[in-house]
């Protein structure tokens, strides 16, 4: 009988320790750090991310549209003006393209007239956070809101309206406690399946470089993500437009994800 006790005891214990050790696990998960970040395979095939469409799905969140057919988001960036942003409006105006502008908060304050024309030429303006910080450094859901709320009442100050819940992480940095509070706050979560490396001020890529690069990675479905801030952008926008057109792409907006 003792033996027997013993052994029933032992049983719970090794229970009770290994739902701790889950939820242990769990916990770190949970707040774990990531950097989104992609792997390339065959040109013009989608990327691998580092978390899966239907992982990401969970949390109304975005790395690529589940389409087959050749159509793609585009997407800027805006963290401050380096003076082509106007340049980058034109060229989308004469394709008829209507893109995405994720902004923070220092661009609405300072470049109030830009941001109305994205506005009233049909682009989506959408949160980029108040101060682009580590989000994944957001310890509770109100210092969350903090980093998101602000942009809104700036946005709706600018156009009157009511800004559309498309959020990025700054620097695609994250964890699943981020993605479920934007998704608490009615937010779609958007990463990217197309980028290159286009933000160093100071070493901007070549237009053969950019070109040959962005042509290899678009594919059907593709979220493409450029920065307003370069130079290199500007200059080949009109081409790599034109190009996307000829080859048959059609761009969607974030509003037709699916």
């Amino acid at each position: 009988m003792y033996y027997i006790i013993t052994k029933q005891k032992i049983a719970i214990i090794f229970t009770i320790i290994s739902l701790i050790s889950i939820f242990t696990f769990s916990c770190m998960l949970f707040a774990t750090s990531n950097s989104w970040g992609l792997s390339f395979g065959e040109a013009n095939t989608t990327p691998r991310g580092n978390a899966t469409a239907e992982e990401l799905a969970n949390y109304d969140a975005y790395y690529v549209s589940n389409t087959q057919n050749k159509e793609v988001y585009l997407t800027f960036d805006v963290g401050y003006e380096a003076g082509y942003t106007e340049s980058i409006l034109d060229t989308l105006k004469a394709h008829n393209v209507k893109a995405a502008f994720f902004i923070v908060g220092n661009y609405f304050d300072s470049n109030p007239d830009t941001v109305k024309r994205m506005y009233e030429e049909g682009h989506i303006v959408a949160n980029h956070t108040l101060t682009h910080p580590n989000m994944s450094k957001m310890s509770t859901f109100e210092d969350f809101k903090a980093q998101i709320e602000p942009n809104e009442q700036k946005y709706k100050n600018i156009t009157g309206q009511d800004m559309k819940k498309f959020y990025r992480p700054p620097q695609g940095i994250y964890n699943t406690q981020n993605l479920q509070d934007a998704k608490n706050l009615g937010y779609k979560t958007i990463f990217w399946s197309v980028a290159y490396v286009d933000w160093e001020q100071d070493n901007q890529p070549s237009h053969e470089k950019a070109m040959s690069t962005l042509m290899k990675r678009v594919h059907n479905g593709a979220i493409i993500l450029l920065h307003s801030t370069s130079k290199t952008n500007m200059e080949i926008l009109d081409e790599f437009l034109t190009k996307m057109e000829n080859l048959g792409y059609t761009f969607k907006t974030l509003d037709e994800l699916q």
